[in-house]
C-alpha cells in the first residue's frame, strides 16, 4: 500500500449531530475491502476511486429524499406488475477499474431475473444495476458519475433537493435525458412533483394513494 494521507476532514458540528467527511489518499484496494467487511451492514457510505477513499455517514435530509424516491418508485413497480429486483445501498465495485460505492438506490429491471439470489456483486458473473439513484443534497469530494460509468450502469436518477435530472450512460460518459431507459413511459416532470410532495408537508400516506391512482393511468402497453 502507498503511503495513506488525510486529504480532507470535515468534524461533527457543535453538539456532535453532523456527519463525518473523511477522504483519505494512498489507499490500497485491500484496504478498501478490509475496510467494507469492517463496516458491514452500518449505515456509512464508502466511495473508492483509484486508492482515494470517502467515507460519510448519510445525514437524515439524504435519507428522507431518498427513501420517497424509493417508495415512488416500488410502488409504481407493483401497481402496474413490471418485474424488479431492488438493492438498495448494496456495494457495487470492480477492481479492474479501481472503484466501488453504494448507490443511494438502485434497482434491476430488464436484468432483474439474472441477479435472483445475489449475495455480493460479481462484475464477472452479474450485470451492473439498470437504474441508480443519487442524492445530491451532500456534497461529496470524490466524483461518483465516473465510478458508475465504470460500473456500467446504464441510467442515474440525480436529486438535487430541487431538480430530478436523468441521466443515460452514452460513450462512457452520463448525458443528460428527458425520458427514463428504464421506465420510458414515466412523465419525469409529473413523478418530480410527486417528490416534492413526499417532501413537503403533506400527509405522506394521502401522497401515495393519489400517486397510485396516477400511476393507474400510466399502464405501458
Amino acid at each position: 500500500m502507498g503511503t495513506m494521507t488525510l486529504a480532507t476532514e470535515r468534524p461533527l458540528d457543535a453538539g456532535g449531530f453532523g456527519h463525518q467527511h473523511l477522504v483519505l489518499d494512498g489507499i490500497s484496494w485491500a484496504f478498501y475491502e478490509r475496510l467494507l467487511d469492517e463496516i458491514g451492514d452500518r449505515p456509512i457510505r464508502v466511495t473508492y476511486s483509484h486508492g482515494s477513499l470517502e467515507i460519510m455517514p448519510p445525514l437524515p435530509e439524504h435519507e428522507i429524499a431518498k427513501k420517497a424516491i424509493a417508495q415512488l418508485i416500488e410502488l409504481l413497480t407493483l401497481e402496474l406488475g413490471i418485474p424488479r429486483a431492488c438493492f438498495g445501498s448494496t456495494t457495487f465495485r470492480r477492481e479492474d477499474k479501481g472503484g466501488g460505492l453504494e448507490p443511494d438506490e438502485c434497482y434491476y429491471f430488464d436484468n432483474a431475473p439474472r441477479v435472483r439470489g445475489m449475495k455480493r456483486f460479481d462484475p464477472a458473473v452479474h450485470p451492473a444495476p439498470d437504474l441508480g439513484i443519487e442524492i445530491d443534497i451532500t456534497q461529496r469530494s470524490i466524483p461518483r458519475d465516473p465510478i458508475y460509468a465504470d460500473l456500467g450502469v446504464r441510467e442515474l436518477w440525480r436529486f438535487d433537493g430541487e431538480k430530478l435530472t436523468v441521466l443515460h450512460l452514452l460513450g462512457g460518459r452520463y448525458h443528460p435525458a428527458h425520458a427514463s431507459m428504464a421506465l420510458p413511459f414515466l412523465p419525469m416532470a409529473e413523478f418530480e412533483k410527486f417528490v416534492h410532495r413526499m417532501l413537503g408537508d403533506e400527509d405522506e400516506t394521502k401522497v401515495l394513494r393519489e400517486f397510485q391512482a396516477w400511476v393507474r393511468l400510466l399502464r405501458p402497453e
